[in-house]
């Protein structure tokens, strides 16, 4: 049976409570995971510029949205937290991949410039190798 937007918080409290048993993290601690393995998922399928960028959002996006069904599950089993609970799994959720988009750029090498004696190691034209010099070579 596929999961609807309205049993949607209750299945996500249940799928919190099977992690934390099979994992045996904290609440806090599995938010932390999360955000880590969402930016750094995102960063190892898209190598591209912006990378960094995109998994923050998506750790970001899916932070709101899991403390967002929190709140309707709260409210459905009657059993409201204080918001400020709430605010503290977003920043469990999102202080690393906030450092990470600061850092990340430092964190993986910029390439090297190509030099002109790199470039070019056969002669003085692209399409002339070392041994066709235009000069004739001395016979013995």
């Amino acid at each position: 049976m596929l999961p609807t937007l309205a049993s949607a918080p209750q299945d996500l409290q249940l799928l919190k409570l099977y992690l934390l048993d099979l994992t045996g993290l904290s609440k806090d601690a599995l938010h932390v995971y999360a955000g880590m393995i969402l930016i750094i998922g995102v960063r190892l399928v898209w190598r591209r510029r912006g990378g960094w960028l995109l998994g923050w959002l998506l750790a970001l996006g899916v932070a709101l949205l899991v403390e967002w069904l929190d709140m309707r599950a709260e409210r459905i089993e009657a059993n409201i937290r204080p918001d400020a609970e709430h605010w503290k799994d977003i920043w469990n959720t999102m202080f690393w991949p906030t450092v990470l988009l600061l850092f990340g750029r430092w964190l993986h090498p910029r390439p090297k410039p190509k030099t002109l004696a790199m470039e070019d190691p056969s002669g003085d034209l692209p399409d002339q190798s070392p041994h066709d010099s235009g000069e004739e070579s001395p016979s013995i």
